[in-house]
């Protein structure tokens, strides 16, 4: 692959590597991922479940767990070939049939909306003599809830006896957590009030009953709830004053919310992150960054510790401002302090930056990320890329696509495109055409405006010779395409 260079590079060693007839005779399955593979099976429109099951078994794959999960949670296999598939996979050797396996195939058939074959999941799952957690429920619940059934989810919490399981507390509060979560708090307070007295309700129900009202911002329903709380003979937690400071701050009553707060600290409650936290979000929907800034440091004099959500809230605040070096500044204390953002949230850093400016404060935070193990994404890279194509900085992008294919990422047509234009853009074309001889090889034909432009800019430079037998490539990999294109179209995969 290419690395930085200030000239002209020898040919690529992926031509000596890899010929092209030697990717002529290699098995088409051999670019194609486990979980593609499988998926592969229900494309052939094979007659019979003895007929699939035998060309699962014949995929040279190594079956796990995990794997199931990639091959139901991605692609568009239909609720049925979903089924067929992990009964399939449930009778393989190392695959636990328990609860978490029937989890994954469940949540997978609630999330399309398969909601017959996910309850006949559930039937089967209790035949075979498997007790669904709670964590099934929840997961049952939410599918309908995020389908707008709330009366499926409330006639599935009737019937859990029917599943080996009792409509008490525990089941109560996931129903109404995924009821709130959903913002179906109106339902959730029917529930609640219908259930009140024959359930024992604890602090946790109350605290989520709080929640959902203040993410709504209903402040008399919040109150309302924490009297019934005090009542019923609970004290209000850490929890449930960051719901009503978040509530208050929803609402538009700061002060209120800054009461709240000291009142804590003079009935001897002393506030926790998840308080600190609500504060912080309150003043940055206000865009009082000093405030901000005052309670994370009073977070750092307390006996809590920041986590994920506080430096999460400050940094992405601080970039959509604008204010670049604050979230630098807090972005290096979190990764100091131990906490490696997830592979999203680092893409969510790396946007914006990537939106206005050099791409010197993005390439800054890749960079700290790098230093300390976490897991770039492929939109990152791409992010990257495109801004330093844009800016012409032809070394920094040739030594970040070697880091993106070492990080085990392939390249794509995108990332193949933003390489030749950052290399037209100062002149590289020799380096160019390169790249983008690899991409006919790799079958990537990149879009007719970077074909157009690196064209023109070597007829540009009297190189009429190398256009022409450029066109010519690129004439015979848009062909090509086309009839890819054209295959799949007519359902032909191979």
């Amino acid at each position: 692959m290419l690395s930085h260079m200030n000239t002209t590079i020898p040919l690529y060693p992926y031509k000596e590597s890899y010929p092209v007839k030697q990717i002529e005779s290699r098995d088409v399955d051999e670019f194609l991922l486990p979980e593609e593979k499988l998926r592969g099976i229900f494309l052939q429109k094979l007659r019979g479940r003895t007929a699939i099951e035998n060309a699962l078994s014949n995929v040279s794959v190594e079956l796990s767990i995990d794997l199931i999960a990639k091959v139901v949670d991605r692609g568009n296999l239909g609720g049925e070939a979903m089924v067929l598939f992990f009964n399939w996979a449930i009778k393989q050797p190392g695959i636990p049939r328990d609860a978490h396996s029937y989890y994954i195939i469940i949540r997978a058939l609630g999330r399309r909306k398969f909601f017959e074959f996910m309850i006949q999941v559930l039937h089967d799952m209790v035949k075979d003599g498997v007790k669904p957690n709670l964590e099934t429920v929840s997961a049952v619940m939410d599918s309908f809830i995020r389908a707008r059934r709330v009366h499926k989810a409330l006639d599935m919490f009737e019937n859990l006896e029917e599943f080996g399981l009792t409509p008490d507390t525990e089941s109560l509060n996931v129903l109404l957590l995924c009821l709130c979560r959903r913002t179906h708090v109106g339902a959730a307070n029917s529930l609640f009030n219908a259930v009140g007295g024959k359930i024992k309700f604890n602090c946790v129900t109350y605290n989520i009953m709080v929640s959902g009202w203040s993410k709504l911002g209903r402040v008399s329903e919040m109150e309302r709830t924490v009297k019934a709380m005090i009542a019923d003979g609970f004290t209000p937690d850490c929890s449930t004053f960051s719901y009503l400071i978040e509530g208050l701050g929803r609402a538009g009553q700061i002060d209120d919310a800054v009461e709240i707060l000291d009142h804590m600290k003079e009935k001897g409650c002393i506030p926790d992150t998840r308080v600190y936290n609500a504060m912080i979000s309150n003043f940055i929907s206000t865009q009082n960054f000093d405030e901000c800034k005052k309670y994370y440091k009073a977070l750092l004099e307390s006996n809590f510790d920041p986590d994920l959500h506080t430096y999460t809230k400050l940094i992405s605040a601080f970039l959509k401002s604008q204010q670049v070096a604050d979230a630098l500044e807090i972005f290096e204390e979190m990764l100091i302090q131990g906490i490696v953002p997830p592979t999203g949230s680092l893409t969510s850093f790396i946007e914006p930056l990537c939106s206005y400016g050099p791409p010197h404060a993005a390439m800054m935070i890749y960079k700290k990320a790098r230093k300390f193990g976490c897991q770039i994404s492929l939109n990152a890279y791409k992010l990257l890329l495109k801004r330093l194509s844009r800016f012409g900085k032809s070394g920094m992008l040739l030594n970040l696509w070697d880091e993106m294919q070492e990080s085990g990422h392939t390249s794509d047509m995108e990332v193949y495109e933003y390489v030749i234009n950052g290399l037209c853009n100062i002149g590289h074309l020799e380096n160019a055409v390169h790249v983008m001889e690899e991409a006919l090889r790799k079958g990537f034909c990149p879009s007719k405006i970077v074909c157009s432009k690196l064209n023109n800019k070597l007829l540009a430079a009297n190189d009429v010779d190398k256009a022409y037998k450029l066109f010519l490539k690129i004439k015979d990999a848009r062909r090509n395409e086309n009839a890819q294109r054209y295959w799949r179209c007519n359902g032909w995969h191979f």
